[in-house]
């Protein structure tokens, strides 16, 4: 019998065209990878992907197993909905996995409103970064996921993968924060090249969201010097309150603003981050997420018309 988790691997290669491109999203090593492509083509007795100059393509045996393998999966999602109706959302349990920022702002309510429409699905919630958190979704450690993402640095097919999807909740624009007795307060709005010879407060240098405000930074023609790291944006504050420097911060991590720091806007907008709510692809998708989805929905539209959240 074909190993499901084989299939898989051989989808995601055959779907991003390199073994790397789907380790990454798999969270594989590259080896790993390789060898699951190895022992499926041993269990079928047939070469089943090609490498060439633009990247990997499947066989016609290749492309017909994948065919095959993407309906198995939809019948393995369908079966899971079909159990999960049969609970429906009277009992059971979700688990939720968030970023820090997105937890505090947009899942308290959400989690309120959940607790009073289902009192007994058992709800927890766990934070962690994009990065963390897709893989444990993927895994089936999380039924759900509140994500962000950067336009046009990492493409949602990359990073999700076969068997996820997404749900678009609302843009999260960022926002200078400087110490209130800075200069710069002066000016209602900034552009990036007036912090260029500031000293930067920022996450740290490996983060997605640090190599996000660099880039921006770069296309706008200057590197950021970074004076300190903290991945706690009540930490970032703290030190823009200090007057260590200043921060690009986004609007969900300002929800409690420190009283000596004094936020302003970009011109044009600036950059933004894309928040997401993720789940299994397909009709696997637990009547309880979906009402979790339902609810984060109408609490972002509200977070994003400046309403009371």
């Amino acid at each position: 019998m074909l190993n499901l988790s084989r299939l898989q691997v051989l989808c995601e290669v055959v779907s991003l065209g390199s073994f790397s491109a789907a380790a990454e999203a798999l969270s594989y090593t590259q080896s790993a990878v390789s060898q699951s492509i190895g022992r499926l083509e041993a269990e079928t007795g047939a070469p089943l992907v090609v490498r060439g100059r633009r990247g990997v393509t499947p066989t016609p045996a290749g492309a017909a197993l994948v065919s095959h393998a993407e309906r198995i999966f939809e019948q393995v999602r369908e079966a899971e909905a079909e159990i999960a109706a049969v609970m429906g959302v009277r009992a059971g349990r979700l688990r939720v996995g968030s970023f820090q920022s997105g937890g505090a702002t947009l899942m308290p309510p959400a989690v309120a409103r959940f607790r009073r429409s289902h009192p007994d699905v058992v709800l927890t919630l766990e934070d962690g970064e994009p990065e963390e958190i897709v893989p444990r979704l993927r895994a089936g450690e999380l039924d759900l996921a509140l994500l962000y993402e950067f336009p046009g640095i990492r493409p949602h097919r990359r990073r999700l993968g076969a068997g996820l999807r997404s749900v678009r909740l609302l843009e999260d624009p960022i926002r200078v924060a400087l110490p209130v007795d800075h200069p710069l307060v002066a000016k209602q709005e900034l552009v990036l090249t007036d912090l260029r010879d500031e000293p930067w407060v920022q996450t740290s240098a490996s983060s997605p969201y640090a190599r996000h405000v660099a880039s921006t930074c770069l296309k706008a023609g200057f590197e950021p010097t970074v004076a300190f790291e903290s991945d706690d944006f009540d930490t970032v504050q703290g030190l823009v309150a200090a007057g260590v420097g200043v921060a690009l911060i986004p609007r969900l991590a300002l929800n409690r603003v420190h009283p000596a720091v004094a936020v302003r806007e970009l011109r044009d907008g600036g950059p933004i981050r894309q928040v997401t709510v993720a789940t299994v692809a397909g009709g696997g998708i637990a009547p309880a997420a979906r009402s979790m989805i339902r609810m984060l929905g109408d609490v972002a539209k509200r977070f994003e018309d400046r309403s009371e959240v």
